[in-house]
């Protein structure tokens, strides 16, 4: 898997503009993404770029400010790393936007297209699709509260209850460093395969929109929904020809995965052995994160893909989610490599 190297005269351009072409980069995922697993995906397979898990502006503006600020803890190994907010209040994205410049953040994504109820009832994630006036003053405001325009992208969907390619020329025509693109409506939510064949539109709707724009200046287009690997997402740029893909559900119990960019290896060539003793790290990192301040049960929803895929594998994901903490976590997978498995 060949890329190639780009290049940009332009010095405002940002980290944007040194990455390789094709890219890929982590998605933003609640309660998936965090520092925890993070710290284990730029140990064992980095991605061009990282996302945090998204945080709430109207959070950060408010009494619980503090405990939101341990979402956006991040470690310099994960650089580029990329805050990405949600918010309908401009106010309170441009003083979030300030935090994260603070914090050190590369860059800062806003989030318009997550189709979670809770969400878009302050106006943000998918909300903003059917409010653009107020979704560029938002944008607007992160710019501001970022220190410019080169490193605020967003993130959104094809449009809302139906395909809406008046929305994506809207945030074309802001130029943005990178545009971020669920191919499934938010009416569609995961229900139906991502519409992919749009893709090829969209690129040419980007170059139409900014012909007066260098070529290695414009936007870049990243493509998201149903990746599982990086051999698929680089089939897609080849066919579809964005400039990038972002993996989301592809990341689960498969921290290695974008080790395939770097190395051509195939990221699920693991044996059960490899994977119950990454799990183990992970599960250690995640108590020494979040021990009294989060659910033990939130890092269980990595055991299912932790655990899959040979003989035993299932009646072992029993036990672990039964667990309580990494130290059960620990003992019983030692007991299970010292056991008749014979695990390799």
């Amino acid at each position: 898997m060949a890329r190639n190297k780009a290049q940009s005269t332009n010095l405002h351009a940002s980290f944007w503009r040194s990455l390789p072409r094709p890219f890929f980069v982590l998605a933003p995922m609640a309660n998936v993404t965090d520092v925890a697993f993070r710290a284990m995906i730029a140990k064992y397979g980095k991605p061009d770029v990282m996302w945090n898990e998204f945080v709430s502006a109207d959070g950060l503006n408010s009494p619980g400010k503090e405990r939101l600020l341990l979402d956006l803890r991040f470690s310099k190994n994960e650089r580029p790393i990329v805050a990405q907010l949600f918010t309908g209040h401009p106010e309170a994205m441009k003083k979030a936007a300030a935090i994260c410049t603070e914090l050190g953040y590369d860059g800062l994504d806003i989030n318009m297209g997550c189709p979670d109820r809770a969400v878009e009832k302050q106006g943000g994630g998918a909300a903003s699709i059917k409010d653009p006036k107020n979704a560029l003053k938002v944008l607007e405001a992160a710019r501001e509260g970022f220190g410019g325009s080169g490193n605020v992208s967003v993130k959104t969907r094809i449009g809302y209850n139906a395909v809406d390619m008046g929305w994506i020329k809207l945030l074309l025509e802001q130029k943005l460093p990178a545009l971020t693109i669920h191919l499934r409506t938010r009416k569609e939510m995961s229900d139906v395969p991502a519409h992919w064949e749009l893709m090829p539109e969209i690129v040419k709707l980007r170059d139409e929109v900014q012909k007066d724009i260098p070529v290695n200046e414009r936007t870049l287009v990243i493509g998201n929904g149903d990746v599982e690997s990086i051999a698929d997402a680089f089939a897609k740029t080849q066919k579809y020809g964005c400039d990038g893909v972002m993996i989301g559900r592809g990341i689960f119990g498969t921290p290695w995965l974008f080790e395939e960019c770097r190395h051509g290896k195939n990221a699920h060539e693991r044996t059960p052995k490899e994977r119950l003793t990454i799990m183990v790290e992970h599960a250690k990192l995640y108590e020494k994160y979040f021990k009294n301040i989060k659910n033990f049960a939130v890092m269980k929803k990595h055991f299912k893909a932790y655990v899959s895929g040979w003989d035993g594998a299932k009646e072992l994901r029993v036990r672990l989610m039964e667990t309580e903490n990494a130290r059960q976590v620990k003992k019983i997978v030692d007991e299970y490599l010292a056991s008749e498995h014979k695990v390799r």
